[in-house]
């Protein structure tokens, strides 16, 4: 039930009627039960279950507690709502019934059970008209005798069970009609409508049989609000409430009045909390600037800013409450601190891959400028039956033994002098063991990266690699230093779980030749979508496209870390891991000069914790520097199940490979298990 409107956005509902003169006892009457409700002070009708679910907690299979036992000093008793076959109403019902509640703490009277009756009456009712039933009824009997007649009846009623047995108490519930909205009118106090430029008509627009429900008019009334606090208006906010209900026609017209407010832009931002993080790393990652256009989403992006800086855990944000002396609203960042030294552990495991297991430590605030240093060690196994190509290997004189990892070490110094350019340096060793080949080697890069907004970054500098790489072709030993230079986007909602937005990455390294290396040009370009169908990311699409290219030297001189595969639970996935792509001496996969995949997903939440994802995936490797279609593309459907964590989504793929080919080892089904989504 919505309760009146005093004018002050107390959320009341105030009730007006515009009926036909022969129908007006019926408006009064539900119109008097709309006033009643507001002055039970009921802000608004909340149907999350409470005390019923809550006990329902210790009854694992749904069998209602024994009820207490009969007793010359109390009158326990059984209730029954009747009525209805609605769960959402009958739970609601239950949840706001004094009888139901408290019916395993009998009263010690009749005039105690009476009481509760007759409270229940006119709560019950305001359950029904905030689900949209207002012409809605409730009659409560004890033993048969109704709670609103003669008190002394039903006491008596009452009293002639004790000690002997339980009270039947029944609530009966009389729905009658459900009201439907029809119509949404938007005014500024002065009465005066809004134009469509400020309030599109896609936000007043009522779609046929809503039902007049409290949490119904509610929400559009927060959507109307949000709608001005868009358009740079901070304090916007509905000051009158008026529903008009038509008892003939079964429905209800509502006019808000809204008063905007002054428009405004972002003011000051002051940052407090965090005192081992130097302010300017924390204010180099705030990229709003006075007189922006003030916007939720603006404060949410600062917030969501701030958060990237791995030392900080919590960010609140504040608006103020007035703006300063040029019209814009101060905001204040809160900020406070993680853990400095952190420890973790993860593993993973294919059918066709393997098992492998990473571990890493991380300092989040190495010196106080929030910088941060990660050692990572990952180490895995292509044996245990799942290294198809062994025996290729080993007559091609590709000797490993399945066992390969990686040891790197990472530093990132944010916020060079206070502006937005970050150090990124990074040293690694590495024993590449794939399906195909062995790369045993290690490098160093340094790189700045520039970060024009929350989305937008792009960074240049130095790469040095030095190794040896041998497959089917034979030994390449490579000493090279190059450029490399990259742009990222990424305007998703989430690493692990985007719900929308757009990530894109294209990079580009030049290496030029040495004395025993080739010079080669290595360009690389992925991009995924995000996009969902519905107002609680329930339904989502999700699109992928991959490209690669590297040229400059045959690819027989080329190490095979610098080579494109393709296959793998990153990849397309139910083929074994780099292993798409042309073929050569052994029937051993060498890999490409260039690369094309695509990936698109269905991810479907059946409930708040479990989805489903079916996929499919497609991609190869070519042996021309750019695609050339020569290859076949690789093509696989598959299903897979999520649970929702709140870190992340447990990822279980089942992928079914559509283009087995001789010799590719490819089986009739793979399984991947992983945290957060495939891409």
């Amino acid at each position: 039930m919505l309760p009146p409107s005093n004018g002050t956005d107390d959320r009341g509902l105030r009730v007006s009627v515009s009926v036909s003169r022969t129908h007006i006892v019926g408006v009064r009457r539900a119109v008097s039960r709309v006033i009643l409700a507001g002055a039970a002070s009921c802000p608004m009708l909340v149907t999350v279950p409470g005390p019923a679910r809550a006990f329902d907690l210790f009854n694992l299979f749904g069998n209602e507690p024994e009820p207490p036992a009969p007793s010359p000093t109390a009158l326990p008793y059984t209730v029954r709502i009747t009525g209805t076959d609605d769960s959402d109403v009958l739970r609601a019902l239950q949840d706001t019934s004094t009888l139901y509640r408290l019916r395993q703490e009998p009263p010690p009277d009749g005039d105690g059970l009476l009481r509760r009756a007759e409270a229940d009456r006119v709560k019950l009712a305001d359950v029904l008209s905030g689900f949209g039933y207002y012409q809605g009824t409730i009659a409560i009997r004890i033993d048969g005798v109704p709670a609103t007649g003669p008190a002394a009846s039903a006491v008596r009623a009452a009293e002639a069970w004790r000690d002997r047995g339980l009270v039947p108490t029944r609530i009966a519930v009389d729905l009658g009609p459900l009201y439907h909205l029809r119509r949404i009118v938007v005014r500024d106090p002065a009465g005066r409508p809004f134009s469509d430029a400020v309030l599109p008509v896609r936000i007043t627009r009522v779609d046929e049989d809503v039902p007049a429900r409290s949490a119904t008019v509610l929400a559009r009334e927060a959507q109307i609000v949000d709608q001005f606090r868009s358009r740079g208006h901070p304090f916007a906010k509905a000051v009158a409430r008026d529903p008009v209900v038509d008892d003939a026609a079964h429905v209800m017209d509502v006019t808000f009045t809204i008063e905007p407010g002054p428009a405004a832009g972002l003011g000051a931002v002051a940052v407090s909390g965090a005192p081992g993080i130097d302010p300017a790393t924390i204010r180099s990652f705030i990229y709003a600037e006075p007189g922006d256009p003030y916007a939720p989403q603006a404060v949410a992006a600062i917030r969501r800013s701030v958060a990237r800086i791995e030392g900080i855990g919590g960010v609140r944000v504040r608006e103020g409450t007035a703006l300063d002396a040029d019209g814009n609203l101060p905001l204040f960042v809160e900020v406070s601190e993680r853990e400095r030294n952190l420890v973790g552990v993860s593993a993973r495991y294919s059918t066709v891959d393997g098992p492998g297991v990473r571990t890493y430590y991380a300092n989040r605030n190495l010196f106080g400028g929030g910088e941060t240093f990660r050692i990572d060690a990952d180490l895995y196994y292509l044996g245990l039956g799942n290294d198809p190509f062994a025996t290729q290997r080993r007559i091609a004189g590709i000797g490993t033994n399945g066992l390969g990892g990686r040891l790197s070490a990472t530093s990132v110094q944010p916020a060079l002098w206070g502006s937005r350019n970050d150090l990124l340096a990074n040293v690694f060793v590495t024993r590449e063991v794939q399906q195909s080949y062995l790369v045993d080697g290690g490098g160093a890069s340094a790189a700045i990266r520039h970060r024009f907004s929350d989305t937008f970054s792009a960074q240049i500098g130095l790469d040095a690699q030095v190794g040896r790489s041998k497959d089917a072709l034979g030994t390449v030993k490579y000493r090279l230093i190059g450029t490399p230079a990259s742009v990222t986007y990424d305007s998703t909602d989430s690493l692990l779980d985007p719900t929308r937005g757009v990530r894109a990455i294209a990079s580009l390294a030049v290496y030029p030749g040495a004395i025993s290396s080739p010079g080669i040009v290595v360009a690389k370009a992925q991009g995924s979508t995000y996009y969902a169908l519905d107002d609680e990311s329930r339904y989502i699409l999700a699109g992928r496209i991959g490209f690669g290219s590297v040229s400059g030297a045959p690819l027989g001189d080329i190490p095979d870390n610098f080579r494109f595969f393709a296959g793998g639970g990153g990849s397309v996935r139910g083929y074994p891991y780099r292993t798409l792509g042309p073929i050569g001496p052994f029937n051993l996969p060498i890999g490409g000069r260039s690369l094309l995949e695509a990936s698109l997903e269905a991810r479907i939440k059946v409930t708040d914790t479990i989805g489903v994802v079916p996929f499919f995936d497609a991609g190869t490797a070519f042996a021309s520097a750019v695609p050339d279609f020569e290859e076949k593309i690789r093509k696989s459907v598959g299903i897979g199940l999520r649970y929702y964590t709140g870190i992340g989504p447990i990822r279980a793929d089942l992928a079914f490979p559509l283009d087995p080919y001789k010799g590719g080892h490819v089986r009739p089904a793979v399984l991947y298990l992983s945290l957060g989504q495939a891409f």
